[in-house]
């Protein structure tokens, strides 16, 4: 029987976390290898791996000091031994069946990839996310599981998370792929891609949703960081130059769109900071009033009288 290992980092998750490892080590498919990373919690949560590793043989707890996400995840990587690959967050939760059903379709269809359809909860409500246009049933070919995630609001429940499928470990394990730890945002789409290109992958979506994502005001998704929002322009290029690389010339536009948007997200953030600003800029300025234009048309602000010094 296959062996499935699933990679869940922890960070302060205290909260949640028992009812994301209930839902795995109750998946109805048993033959699990749960790892669980600590990235150095400082609330409760590194006691609860350990408590849940006393009961179950399964779980394998890895505590280390605090390097952010894609660290965690790639001590996970370094050891996990499963057959098939999976990943969970430790704030989400699944549905029992998820992994016996990923797992089922990708050994049925000889593919390398199985992804599943999820769920976005808000305060215990949730929600299937829906695609827009069907992904049509049977075996999907390598140049539209690259196109997928890219065109998303068209095809919303396939998306570029790393957590709503199964990978065959060996496709992981050929490239030996790591997440980039200089990413803090983004680096499951990086991932994706960096696996996905360079073979000549195949996969099956199932519009069934199997995956709880959970909605919370704390996720680096709704940051207003700079720096963290930064990383995503750094992957979506990279993306761009791996699709570029790999004979994907003619699709490489949809990463660039996806630039385009996260630097208009980028250039709000930027916007609003330079309004909140402006009147210090003007007064440390007034002697230049030639500055002002740009620093207007910036904040895209009404011009206001300015009394230059004399």
């Amino acid at each position: 029987m296959d062996k499935i290992s699933i990679i869940i980092p922890v960070y302060n998750v205290e909260p949640y976390i028992k009812k994301c490892l209930d839902s795995v080590i109750n998946q109805t498919y048993k033959n699990l290898e749960i790892l669980l990373i600590d990235d150095g919690s400082t609330d409760g949560s590194k006691e609860i791996c350990d408590e849940y590793a006393a009961k179950d043989s399964r779980i394998k707890v890895f505590h280390k000091e605090n390097r952010g996400l894609s660290s965690a995840l790639n001590v996970g990587l370094n050891n996990f031994s499963g057959d098939y690959l999976g990943f969970v967050d430790s704030d989400d939760w699944i549905e029992p069946d998820m992994f016996g059903t990923l797992h089922k379709v990708i050994k049925n269809e000889d593919v390398q990839i199985c992804i599943a359809g999820y769920f976005k909860d808000i305060n215990n409500d949730s929600s299937p996310v829906c695609n827009k246009k069907q992904i049509p049933d049977g075996v999907i070919q390598t140049r539209d599981i690259l196109l997928y995630p890219l065109q998303r609001d068209d095809y919303m429940g396939f998306c570029g998370y790393v957590w709503n499928k199964l990978y065959s470990a060996d496709i992981v394990k050929k490239n030996d792929l790591k997440f980039n730890e200089q990413i803090k945002y983004g680096m499951d789409i990086l991932f994706y891609y960096s696996l996905m290109l360079p073979g000549n992958y195949t996969g099956v979506y199932i519009d069934k949703p199997l995956y709880h994502y959970v909605q919370r005001d704390s996720a680096i998704s709704k940051s207003k960081s700079l720096t963290i929002k930064v990383d995503i322009l750094t992957v979506y290029k990279e993306v761009e130059k791996l699709l570029n690389d790999n004979g994907y010339v003619d699709i490489s536009f949809w990463a660039r769109g996806f630039y385009c948007h996260h630097a208009s997200v980028i250039a709000e953030i930027m916007q609003s900071e330079i309004k909140s600003h402006l009147d210090d800029y003007i007064k440390t300025n007034k002697e230049f009033p030639e500055k002002f234009e740009r620093m207007y048309e910036l904040a895209n602000a009404e011009k206001k009288v300015c009394l230059c010094a004399k």
